[in-house]
């Protein structure tokens, strides 16, 4: 089984607990562990607060989540005039603003910063899922590896 949300939301402060939390329910509702769902929820709302202040030319931005197996791939992609990623700024731990790369490098077990050309950039978040026992997600997202191997 692979499930996909994919939104596409208003630049707006007020998007970011909607994804945020319909991301959530859906890790929760397939019993991914509350740590690894906190670090998920903290990415997610760092990569959206950065599209909501940095985007200025865009309007609104998508939020693509994937779960597969035991993986919860996340996309934020703006429309704006594109951010360049390596030339970012290196701020202390303890700043008080500026931290959100950091933090998402920090959290994720991958991440991807990609700009494009005059189309906005795109943040690539990777998280492995760990379940709590009997949890419904580690039969549902796992079937596929097994179904595979057994062909």
């Amino acid at each position: 089984m692979e499930a996909t949300i994919a939104l596409r939301l208003p630049r707006d402060a007020a998007s970011v607990p909607v994804i945020r939390q319909m991301l959530d329910s859906s890790l929760d509702a397939l019993g991914v562990q509350r740590h690894i769902r906190e670090d998920i929820q903290l990415m997610l709302s760092e990569a959206c607060s950065n599209v909501i202040k940095h985007a200025d030319d865009s309007d609104d931005y998508t939020v693509r989540t994937e779960l597969s197996r035991d993986r919860c791939s996340i996309k934020v992609v703006d429309a704006g005039s594109g951010f360049d990623f390596s030339g970012a700024r290196q701020v202390s731990p303890s700043a008080e603003s500026g931290r959100g790369l950091l933090i998402m490098q920090a959290l994720a077990d991958d991440v991807r910063f990609v700009k494009r050309e005059d189309h906005g950039s795109v943040v690539c978040l990777e998280k492995t899922l760990l379940f709590e026992e009997d949890a419904p997600g580690k039969s549902l997202l796992l079937t596929d590896e097994s179904t595979t191997s057994r062909r």
